[in-house]
């Protein structure tokens, strides 16, 4: 069984369609890459699966669980809006970091807050706790920021900053790790420090849905590509297919464009 459905999805923004009959499945362990030109969908379609945006159409699957159809109002309630974003970690462009709050504390927070709902919290505060800031940690250490745990985010470079929001976002452990043009907001001295914890993730079979403009790293590290362009999936397979051998002339147009810059 698929760790990711989604089935025949579609977003409206009034008259204009930004996402249309997008569907695809996404195995335990693998790595997904979106790439496409701005304004494809590349974003709404991550937003729509954490549930940011609320799709038109079609459905969202995880691990068998229905989260969202479009044709059922009772997979829609807001209520159920923050359980269903928990089977998604997502690591946005801009790292959204709380500037009041150290690295380690920005990694607890959610973990904290989640916990106090636990009917054994009160009893078990301090050993819950720990667990949370030891696991807070152990993540620091993944992302070789051990050394940053009390330092806040503008004592950290960009690149310190996108880690520390991959920690965050693996420290509820989510079904799918979903990044959002995780490197377009680094400068290319510390793009590659945060690829390199991607790809280390990658090789430790973390389920990821990546989008990315890095061309090179999405052949070398995505089980499969996607490419997107207005708001459709025009062309989707293994790495080497899609963007060495490009079967769709408006996959191959975009490469081109892609190599000319």
């Amino acid at each position: 069984m698929p760790v990711l459905e989604v089935s025949h999805i579609e977003k409206h923004f009034g008259a204009t369609r930004v996402l249309e009959d997008i569907s695809f499945t996404l195995e335990e362990g693998q790595a997904l890459a979106i790439i496409g030109s701005s304004g494809s969908g590349k974003t709404t379609l991550l937003r729509c699966l954490n549930f940011l945006e609320r799709p038109d159409q079609g459905t969202i699957r995880v691990r068998g669980e229905t989260l969202f159809d479009a044709a059922d109002p009772a997979t829609q309630r807001e209520s159920e809006v923050r359980k269903k974003r928990l089977h998604f970690g997502m690591v946005f462009q801009s790292f959204n970091l709380f500037p009041q709050y150290t690295a380690r504390k920005n990694i607890t927070l959610a973990s904290e807050l989640l916990a106090q709902e636990r009917p054994d919290f009160k009893r078990d505060k301090r050993r819950i706790l720990e667990e949370i800031g030891d696991n807070a940690c152990r993540l620091l250490d993944q992302m070789g920021l051990a050394d940053r745990a009390d330092h806040y985010p503008h004592q950290l470079s960009g690149g310190q900053q996108q880690r520390v929001a991959i920690a965050r976002a693996l420290a509820l452990k989510p079904d799918i790790l979903c990044f959002d043009e995780p490197t377009s907001a680094l400068d290319p001295e510390l793009t590659g420090e945060v690829l390199k914890v991607i790809r280390t993730l990658a090789e430790q079979n973390t389920t990821m849905v990546i989008v990315t403009h890095e061309m090179a790293f999405a052949r070398d590290v995505a089980d499969q590509v996607m490419f997107m362009d207005g708001g459709v999936i025009v062309e989707q397979g293994d790495p080497t297919q899609v963007i060495e051998h490009p079967r769709e002339e408006r996959t191959r147009q975009f490469l081109s464009r892609y190599a000319e810059n």
